[in-house]
């Protein structure tokens, strides 16, 4: 079994389960690649911590916003894809907690991609202008209203839930999925409508914001060529991203036209929609650009270089004070 980070879809209903190998092979898999990813992840945040030049920038500041909030949802889904194979099910209380940071950081990855190519934009759209458009503070805020607009999109399904379900059921346990917590008709045709609203205003700023930089300049310079593809790059990711809005129906689906393959099938559902987008962030930042890059390599060298020849920075560090002894 495997909930998504939204936690809309489970794949273990009804009569649907995996067998003891297969469900230990897949949680090897989505725990490695999560340490992995998150790894990844950790070092460029380190490196964007380390170096002034990142801090000031509100385009990395806009990047490490999107890393973080990756770390944050990768390492949530991946517990509750554990979870609910060794305990199936929950304490309400405690699944409600999760699924609302599932839900905060499953909005904020889209939106976060959108604000980074509206950025791109004014950088080649409106470059005298982009210094005073773009700043630090106003990096911050933006960040902090994109917190605000991803508690807008699940704080009315609590307080539905607050108001609708009796006490005993947040004493009870459940398999944590949204659609078995957030129950509520309202909320089920909240949750649809605000799905589609949303992939319509986001997928039209990406298309205008890239096609207004298509045509910025009529000679292609190594500037706009690197901004469209970039654009591009996001809205792969974008793409990604939005198979969790549209992950509840593709498993009704699946589930009718592959019974039999359906666990197999969900589970690279998941992985594709979960995982890969995780793993485009370092791609699209920390490995095209030239100064993440030059700067990340110096950690990730001096990591292996540290587990390939431990004993030479011992004797470095002993070195000094065994002479002076």
């Amino acid at each position: 079994m495997n909930i998504s980070s939204d936690g809309g879809n489970v794949p273990l209903l009804g009569n649907y389960r995996d067998t003891f190998t297969t469900a230990v092979t897949k949680n090897v898999i989505v725990v490695a690649l999560c340490i992995s990813i998150n790894y990844i992840n950790g070092t460029l945040v380190h490196t964007f911590r380390k170096h002034q030049i990142f801090t000031v920038n509100p385009r990395y500041i806009l990047f490490i916003h999107l890393v973080i909030n990756d770390i944050m949802q990768l390492a949530l889904t991946c517990f509750l894809h554990v979870i609910s194979y060794i305990l199936y099910r929950i304490n309400v209380s405690f699944c409600i907690f999760l699924l609302i940071f599932a839900v905060l950081t499953s909005f904020n990855t889209p939106v976060n991609l959108v604000v980074m190519a509206v950025e791109c934009y004014i950088a080649i759209c409106f470059p005298l202008r982009h210094g005073q458009i773009c700043t630090v503070k106003k990096t911050y805020v933006l960040i902090g209203l994109i917190w605000m607009a991803s508690g807008l999109s699940i704080l009315p399904d609590v307080f539905i839930l607050l108001a609708t379900e009796p006490l005993q059921f947040f004493h009870s346990r459940v398999t944590c999925i949204r659609d078995y917590v957030f129950r509520s008709t309202y909320s089920l045709e909240k949750r649809d409508a605000s799905h589609i609203i949303f992939l319509v205003l986001v997928w039209l700023i990406l298309f205008y914001t890239y096609f207004r930089i298509l045509f910025a300049a009529k000679e292609a310079t190594a500037d706009v060529k690197k901004a469209r593809n970039t654009i591009l790059l996001h809205g792969f990711q974008l793409m990604l991203c939005m198979l969790t809005y549209v992950q509840p129906m593709l498993i009704k689906l699946v589930r009718y036209l592959f019974p039999m393959q359906f666990l197999a099938t969900h589970f690279t559902c998941y992985l594709i929609a979960e995982v890969l987008p995780r793993f485009l962030s370092p791609i699209v930042y920390g490995l095209r650009d030239k100064t993440f890059r030059t700067y990340l390599k110096r950690y990730l060298l001096c990591n292996m270089s540290i587990r390939n020849h431990p004993q030479n920075v011992t004797m470095s560090s002993t070195g000094p004070a065994a002479k002076r002894q």
